[in-house]
């Protein structure tokens, strides 16, 4: 299955489609930093980055009339205008690039999508931006005026009698509930062609945090994998109830457990010097910034607009000191193969992975995608736009 990758960033979304069976023909990005940390590994043989076809490149520069005929595009345009932090100027932000996103839709006609962004997305501030996106990707023909808002442009999509192009739905997931050992909330918008006759559906949890703790404190097997005594200590507060009653439901959840950052650094050891597991003097608690426990997934890696913040990307050891996640440690966090390198700075490169899809969440996505759309008219039966 042919796919284009844009906002490709470090690769974290791009792998996990790999991984799901799709073949990158087109891929962009505009940070020269991310580029080079692709073709970096590109040049080493990683698997799957190995076939990238990466380039810097600005997609509002894109002719996607010269690109072959696609299965799939996929992406996350930048978070910065909805995010939490910054100015949250959304669709005023002159970084936002869901028109494009949109336009790619218009001009490439795939058989399917899937586009991610921050949750904050789908918040009170931006749920109506949300809305739009979604009925412009509905009916990407129907552009935007000139001189219409998109409210405006929202309003008429709403009563435009002509055939939705495209079944779409979003929905906000937990990276961890798909095998990431990190809590990352991201939103997700997925879309099929009208012509393959499937609708979308929301994707169903693979992971839970009720079998992690099923694991922990009702069987203990998670602490004999890892060679430790059972640590009810690290049991929170607010978890005790929900043990008492799994332990009265005396079945396992049907789920797999949620990855502990425990699980996800097992076997790496202390920083060594070698493979970007270098250790990063500095890390300090303070009110709100805490680390990450060992034995939860970890919290979400944060990229910070002037450098990783201080009291973020750490990790709580057994001890109960602190100190950051080396690079290596990271990239695990996010997904990405030991062999995956970083030749940047610390700061760069934890800039990258926390701006990073967890490899793990696109697997799933482009997996649950591929088999909805399977189910629907075969490639072959759609028409199809020639190829320039």
């Amino acid at each position: 299955m042919l796919s284009a990758e844009l906002f490709a960033g470090c690769g974290g979304l791009a792998l996990g489609m790999s991984r799901a069976g799709f073949k990158h023909a087109y891929m962009a990005e505009f940070d020269h930093d991310a580029v080079e940390t692709v073709l970096h590994n590109k040049s080493k043989g990683v698997e799957h980055v190995c076939d990238w076809p990466m380039g810097l490149k600005d997609v509002r520069e894109i002719d996607w009339k010269n690109i072959s005929t696609l299965d799939l595009i996929s992406g996350g345009p930048p978070c910065q205008p909805f995010g939490i932090g910054g100015k949250k100027l959304g669709q005023d932000d002159h970084r936002d690039m869901w028109p494009e996103a949109i336009r790619a839709i218009r001009e490439a006609k795939p058989r399917m999508f899937l586009f991610e962004n921050v949750r904050n997305l789908a918040g009170p501030r931006f749920q109506p931006y949300l809305n739009w996106i979604v009925a412009s990707l509905e009916r990407p023909s129907m552009l935007r005026r000139l001189d219409e808002s998109h409210e405006a442009h929202l309003a008429r999509l709403s009563v435009s009698r002509s055939k939705r192009e495209y079944r779409v739905v979003w929905q906000l997931v937990n990276a961890a509930d798909y095998g990431a050992a990190q809590i990352r909330h991201r939103v997700l918008i997925f879309g099929i062609n009208a012509e393959v006759g499937v609708a979308p559906a929301r994707m169903i949890p693979t992971h839970s945090r009720d079998r992690l703790l099923w694991d922990q404190f009702v069987t203990g097997e998670y602490w004999a994998r890892h060679g430790l005594k059972p640590r009810r200590e690290a049991l929170l507060a607010q978890d005790r109830r929900r043990v008492a009653e799994l332990r009265k439901l005396d079945v396992a959840p049907a789920t797999q457990p949620w990855l502990t950052v425990r699980d996800a650094l097992r076997g790496l050891g202390e920083p060594n010097g070698k493979r970007n597991h270098v250790l990063q003097p500095g890390a300090r608690v303070y009110p709100g910034h805490t680390g990450s426990p060992l034995d939860l997934p970890s919290k979400a890696l944060k990229a910070g607009d002037h450098g990783v913040p201080g009291g973020e990307n750490m990790m709580v050891r057994d001890d109960g000191t602190v100190r950051y996640f080396t690079t290596r440690e990271a990239a695990r966090l996010v997904g990405l193969p030991d062999d995956y390198e970083f030749p940047r700075s610390w700061t760069e490169s934890m800039r990258q992975l926390g701006n990073a899809v967890p490899a793990q969440l696109g697997a799933a996505a482009g997996g649950w995608l591929a088999s909805l759309a399977a189910k629907g008219v075969q490639p072959s039966l759609v028409p199809k736009r020639r190829a320039a």
